[in-house]
């Protein structure tokens, strides 16, 4: 498999959860779980790209490695763009996967399955997307949808469309995106250099930045999706699941 560079954006930002990067869980803050479950992925070296110090601080104690980029970025992929112009000639990984530092229960083989995407040469950017199976979720438009169409690969499909509302029209499977995103490094880069789009301003979803400039998105359909930590309720629910695995 390609060698990856697996950057993982952190802030402390979040308005619903106050300083949730460094919220602890089992005695380790949260972004040091998920850089540990990035590291699991066995693809590459994981590096948390972050405009705080305490958070570097946190990770760097933890024996990981992260790199201090501009606090004024609008989007994660902004934000590790800048750290991989910054590491420079330092990796040589020609594949960028970027994990959101909300998932500190993220099963590493998720990983490698948006990487697995990029064998195809065609492909820009790799996703993942889950059924959707509680009928609230699909009106509910913090569950973004994908939209694609079925390749010969097995549970892939080529999005077509990213959306909030219920899509697509009929009787049929309803997928839950999931974003966690592998770049071709260079796909990276021209993302991070568009514009943003018309459906992208009004979906406030920047995968269709991509979609609208002509890139190809692949996904790859999976059981379900990991845990995210948005809210208070969230972290006592990862906090529960992790007592119960040891804490890992």
């Amino acid at each position: 498999m390609t060698r990856a560079l697996i950057l993982i954006p952190s802030r402390l930002g979040a308005t619903r959860l106050p300083r949730k990067p460094l919220a602890d869980i089992g005695g380790v803050p949260m972004i040091v779980h998920v850089w540990r479950r990035a590291m699991e992925a066995g693809v590459g070296e994981a590096i948390v790209a972050t405009d705080t110090p305490e958070i570097a601080d946190a990770v760097e104690t933890a024996g990981g490695k992260a790199i201090l980029t501009r606090s004024d970025h609008q989007s994660g992929s902004d934000r590790i763009f800048e750290a991989v112009e910054k590491l420079g000639g330092e990796t040589n990984a020609d594949i960028v996967v970027n994990v959101q530092g909300d998932q500190p229960v993220l099963d590493p083989a998720l990983i490698r399955e948006s990487i697995s995407l990029l064998d195809d040469p065609a492909v820009d950017i790799g996703t993942l997307a889950a059924p959707i199976h509680e009928p609230s979720d699909v009106l509910e438009p913090s569950f973004v949808k994908v939209v694609g169409t079925p390749l010969s690969t097995p549970n892939t499909l080529r999005a077509l469309y990213f959306t909030r509302s219920a899509a697509p029209y009929g009787p049929g499977p309803l997928y839950h995106h999931i974003g966690l995103y592998a770049y071709r490094r260079e796909a990276l880069a021209r993302f991070v250099a568009l514009p943003p789009a018309t459906l992208e301003i009004r979906e406030k979803l920047e995968q269709l930045r991509a979609l609208e400039a002509g890139m190809r998105i692949d996904v790859k359909i999976v059981d379900s999706a990991p845990m995210s930590v948005d809210t208070p309720a969230d972290l006592e629910r990862v906090r529960a699941y992790l007592a119960t695995k040891g804490n890992h």
